[in-house]
């Protein structure tokens, strides 16, 4: 019986030189390589080696004459859809590869005057792009004789992040999520606190082609500088005190899936610098260790500040800005989308009295829905969670009524400005209620309250100190 024949890997580039190094470091690679001055002639090809080809490295343009490289890829995307292209981009047309990779390109690789470095490391990148193309079509496999075990397990999925919206605002986001789900790119969601930014995160890694894969999330504002880099990157045995084993890190966890990076504007210039190299280079080394870890990881970040401030306050690099706003996601506060408090409302309420039998299931009057949309919601879907769950505790008649809401809702209180005092003791007064309300929202757990006030974990606790409230 005949040996059975490797799969090829087609290049199209007009330049000779381009062509021969990319196909030098191919072979090094162990891969058979056609190559070919134009895209037409790489598309005559194909149609009669399709089993035969594994992956397309592509050039965007094929100079006067020649049908343009995003042509060659749609019409490749329309006949074999499964088939990986690589876009090759000049330093002028990156707007282009990103256009490319909108039309299903699965990566680029930018020719510069250190092309020759690029290369190397872009063919590292397509051994392991390949790598995971032949455990996804695995899983796949699993997946399907799982049968209706997966079926449920995605069912689960669906449950716990479900996103419940009427919004305009909410479907015209969800397009976009469903448009950049499958790039592998960073994305980055911005929105103020409470608006659902795990929500959306979920629904870019469940709704695209690594959801067969790891989604692993990580809030940087809950850990200190030391801790985020072994939450990250993981530690060597005896990388520092009490380090007695050797421990894998998130990046790693995440390996062909997603990493989702919640509260980013909250890191140091030096985590910063160290996760923009990650997204670089898919590649790092663990705590204490020498070893060079590469992974094919897709990252997702999340803030809810201001990062252009950040910028120019020095706070936040602007490399690792421009890095992760290869798409950005902006989700609006629930003020502007009234339409959604009555969808949410019973929501929340299904899902308490799901949860605790003791709850007996109530609808909100009219004066209780009149009175939640008339509040301004400065956490968003997380405070109306919050205070759906709370009427739902304390109400008494088979209604809820808006007298069952909480008392910052019906507009009686809250943070109450001081009395007296002068404008600083005044500021410090409204800045203690804060402190203090959080505290008691989140059942004292400081973390918790911080997160709430979209605040770091030692910045809450600063001013926990500064208003002596720590231990109360």
């Amino acid at each position: 019986m005949a040996a059975r024949k490797n799969k090829s890997v087609l290049i199209a580039d007009d330049q000779q030189e381009l062509r021969d190094l990319l196909s030098e470091k191919l072979r090094a690679l162990g891969k058979e390589v056609v190559s070919f001055a134009s895209g037409r002639r790489l598309l005559l090809h194909l149609q009669d080696h399709r089993e035969d080809v594994e992956l397309i490295v592509l050039d965007l343009d094929f100079g006067a004459g020649e049908p343009g490289g995003i042509e060659i890829l749609r019409d490749i995307k329309e006949n074999w859809s499964d088939l990986p292209v690589i876009i090759l981009t000049g330093k002028g047309s990156i707007d282009a590869a990103v256009e490319a990779v909108q039309y299903g390109a699965a990566d680029f690789i930018e020719k510069d005057l250190y092309v020759e470095d690029k290369l190397e490391l872009g063919m590292e990148k397509v051994e392991r792009m390949l790598a995971v193309l032949r455990e996804n079509a695995r899983l796949k496999a699993e997946n399907e004789t799982l049968g209706r075990e997966n079926s449920y397990y995605r069912t689960e999925l669906g449950q716990r992040y479900q996103i419940v919206s009427g919004s305009p605002l909410i479907e015209s986001l969800l397009e976009q999520v469903e448009q950049v789900a499958s790039i592998p790119r960073p994305v980055l969601i911005r929105g103020e606190r409470g608006t659902g930014k795990e929500l959306i995160a979920a629904a870019l890694h469940y709704g695209g082609d690594r959801s067969d894969r790891a989604f692993v999330k990580l809030n940087c504002a809950a850990l200190s500088d030391t801790l985020l880099e072994s939450e990250l990157f993981g530690h060597e045995k005896g990388a520092f005190t009490g380090a007695v084993e050797m421990r894998r890190g998130r990046f790693e966890s995440a390996d062909g899936g997603t990493l989702f990076l919640d509260e980013i504007g909250n890191t140091s210039l030096d985590f910063q610098k160290n996760v923009l190299r990650v997204i670089e280079y898919q590649e790092f080394e663990r705590t204490g260790g020498s070893q060079t870890i590469h992974v094919d990881v897709r990252v997702v970040a999340a803030t809810n500040a201001d990062l252009e401030r950040e910028i120019e306050e020095g706070r936040f690099r602007a490399d690792l800005y421009d890095r992760l706003r290869f798409s950005v996601i902006q989700l609006p506060p629930l003020r502007e989308r009234l339409e959604d408090i009555q969808p949410l409302v019973d929501y929340f309420t299904g899902q308490i009295c799901d949860e605790v039998p003791s709850i007996e299931r109530r609808f909100f009057s009219a004066s209780a829905l009149a009175t939640l949309q008339s509040y301004a919601w400065p956490g968003n879907v997380r405070e109306l969670k919050f205070a759906v769950e709370r009427a739902l505790c304390v109400a008494g008649n088979p209604e809820v009524g808006a007298e069952d809401l909480p008392h910052e809702v019906r507009g009686e209180g809250g943070v109450s400005l001081p009395g007296s005092g002068n404008f600083d003791e005044q500021v410090d007064g409204v800045e203690r209620g804060l402190l203090m309300r959080a505290m008691q929202e989140a059942g004292n757990s400081q973390k918790e309250a911080a997160e709430q006030l979209g605040l770091t974990y030692d910045r809450f606790r600063h001013l926990l100190r500064k208003h002596q409230l720590l231990g109360k």
